[in-house]
């Protein structure tokens, strides 16, 4: 699949920090369609098709239900910053930070659907040598991290500025959203803060 047109008009539009300053559970519904751009040499792009939300001390399955610690601190900083934790201690999460500073809320990007910068996707994700299809370049927060680049270095990164990462809208609407409880946590389970494209082939389960 050849890459989409240039992106460098949307990628100078970021969303800006007053978008991300509410409750993750308002936010994170309104990301879905939009898009996470990587803006530096080959522009690199995927349309965000699943989240889910973590909602600070009220949540039992958030990192920052028991306040600020060195792991977590990016979630307690301003709005619109990149949160970004290791898992497993091998797998990388990307999240958005929302609300005021002080909150804890963020939202865990889940999966994406790669619109441009295949090839530096597939390379990314191929390094292991397994040959990876198309439709799980994204499909999942540590399958996108990996086919984004992105690391603990990004961590605090701004999220409203172009020119590195950042989250945009090209006005693409992906119509009425499906909702579950979360995926892979153990506490907070009756909460149903899971958004996705249903029938999209890129999340990262039905």
């Amino acid at each position: 699949m050849a890459d989409g047109p240039s992106l460098a008009d949307v990628a100078a539009r970021a969303i800006q920090p007053e978008f991300y300053e509410r409750p993750a559970t308002e936010i994170a519904p309104e990301l879905v369609g939009k898009l996470l751009v990587l803006d530096g040499g080959s522009t690199q792009a995927g349309r965000i098709v699943e989240v889910e939300a973590y909602c600070g001390d009220g949540d039992p399955a958030a990192h920052s239900r028991s306040g600020p610690t060195a792991r977590n601190a990016t979630m307690f900083g301003p709005p619109g910053r990149l949160y970004v934790y290791l898992i497993y201690g091998l797998h990388w999460c990307a999240n958005a930070v929302c609300a005021p500073a002080g909150t804890g809320d963020a939202v865990l990007l889940r999966a994406l659907e790669p619109v441009r910068g295949f090839d530096a996707m597939t390379a990314r994700r191929s390094a292991s040598g397994r040959t990876v299809a198309f439709a799980e370049l994204c499909s999942g927060p540590a399958k996108l991290t990996q086919a984004f680049g992105i690391d603990g270095s990004h961590d605090g990164c701004d999220l409203t500025t172009a020119g590195g990462l950042s989250i945009c809208d090209d006005g693409w609407s992906p119509g009425k959203l499906a909702q579950s409880s979360r995926i892979g946590i153990s506490r907070g389970t009756d909460l149903r803060w899971r958004w996705y494209v249903a029938g999209n082939p890129h999340v990262s389960a039905p």
